[in-house]
């Protein structure tokens, strides 16, 4: 925990980390469930790897922000927390020891949700690189998303076509507005449901290197 109040686990720490990967879980689970993901996308371990977890306890996990609508995250919650984490990521190179702008930011779900926020808000800083998997750009009264003013951030989009949590439409409607904004983006859809395509993480994988490398001579 730092001064933020967020709950982190340190997944790995390379002693001269290439970047570092930040990941933001889904609903009702916690800080170690994407935790294989670290070694998905990073097989070589030359990335630091951190997981969040997300401030709010309801139920029997932790949440990101009050679901009442899909696309439309309650707005206390979810400006409280986007303003929590968004201190967290402000400090994180004290802690992965890379700068934020070779930082990539992974959500899943929920998680996406957030990800999508924190690398897409107006006058917010731009990470290296945004992995959303299975969620959908947030609309809230007192939030902006600003995906032109991000126009060097790679996104890749992965959604199951037989999602019933938040159906692919809203993956679509997302890889339409990037693009469209400018956005380099990489789209992927898969037959499956609410979860995460190991094929298409591992393709991401390979592309993260070379992305990093990119933004260290930039």
């Amino acid at each position: 925990m730092n001064e933020s109040g967020l709950v982190y686990h340190v997944g790995r720490r390379p002693a001269e980390p290439a970047g570092a990967l930040v990941l933001l879980h889904g609903r009702g689970t916690d800080e170690y469930d994407l935790l294989p993901l670290l070694d998905e996308l990073d097989p070589d371990g030359r990335l630091a790897g951190i997981t969040l977890r997300a401030p709010l306890r309801l139920g029997g996990g932790y949440h990101w922000y009050v679901s009442r609508e899909l696309g439309y995250p309650d707005p206390p919650t979810f400006l409280q927390t986007y303003a929590q984490v968004g201190a967290w990521l402000d400090t994180s190179p004290r802690l992965t020891g890379v700068g934020y702008e070779q930082t990539i930011l992974v959500g899943f779900s929920q998680g996406a949700v957030m990800a999508y926020a924190l690398a897409l808000g107006r006058g917010r800083p731009s990470p290296a690189a945004l992995i959303a998997l299975s969620g959908f750009l947030p609309e809230a009264p007192g939030f902006d998303l600003d995906p032109p003013g991000h126009r060097r951030i790679p996104v890749s989009i992965g959604h199951g076509t037989l999602d019933r949590v938040i159906p692919v439409e809203f993956g679509r409607a997302a890889f339409g507005r990037l693009h469209d904004d400018g956005l380099l983006v990489d789209y992927r859809e898969s037959r499956m449901g609410h979860g995460i395509d190991p094929v298409f993480v591992r393709d991401v994988a390979q592309t993260l290197p070379g992305l990093l490398a990119r933004q260290r001579a930039a």
